[in-house]
């Protein structure tokens, strides 16, 4: 009964999440809520990096996972603060594409390190992928609505990821190993 709701349970938070990914730069018409929503779910970096934190996080035992996505949406909250003031540092998208591959990595490769380093590392990361957040806030919208959506988008996919690979033990590995693929294409391309 446990592995059906926890596998029903992550279905639904990915559910919450199909929205259509329509607010990368350029897309500065609905709401603010609306747009923080959609903004993390359409870029394949942040997509797959909240991915990788879910998966990551499913390998710790009990409610500690979950300071991993607490500690990711902590640094996108620091990074985005500082993007909307305007610091964008030229190494910021390669970076990010570097922590999408190590994220990966780490999820399929490191599943027993201890919470301290884990959550540094995410901490980090999230600071990145804030920074791209930050500096990316359309003009028309408000600020504080649209980091409210972005970070509540993001959230959601950090469980559904901690609760399917939970349901379904194999797919921290694989997933994690595909993710840190796709982080090494982004990082030629």
């Amino acid at each position: 009964m446990r592995l059906r709701f926890s596998f029903l349970l992550g279905l639904l938070a990915l559910g919450v999440t199909a929205l259509p990914a329509t607010a990368h730069p350029g897309h500065a018409e609905g709401s603010s809520l609306a747009l923080g929503l959609m903004h993390p779910l359409s870029g394949a970096d942040h997509l797959l990096a909240a991915v990788a934190i879910g998966l990551w996080a499913s390998r710790i035992e009990g409610l500690r996972a979950w300071a991993l996505p607490g500690g990711f949406l902590l640094g996108i909250v620091g990074g985005a603060l500082l993007g909307m003031a305007g610091f964008v540092p030229g190494w910021m998208e390669p970076g990010i594409a570097a922590s999408v591959l190590l994220l990966g990595a780490a999820a399929a490769l490191l599943p027993r390190l201890s919470l301290p380093p884990m959550l540094a590392a995410v901490v980090v990361f999230g600071v990145l992928h804030g920074l791209a957040h930050g500096s990316e806030v359309p003009e028309a919208t408000n600020p504080l609505v649209y980091g409210l959506g972005f970070l509540a988008a993001t959230a959601a996919v950090h469980a559904a990821a901690l609760l399917s690979a939970r349901a379904l033990r194999w797919l921290a590995v694989p997933g994690g190993a595909a993710i840190a693929a796709s982080g090494l294409v982004l990082l030629l391309g």
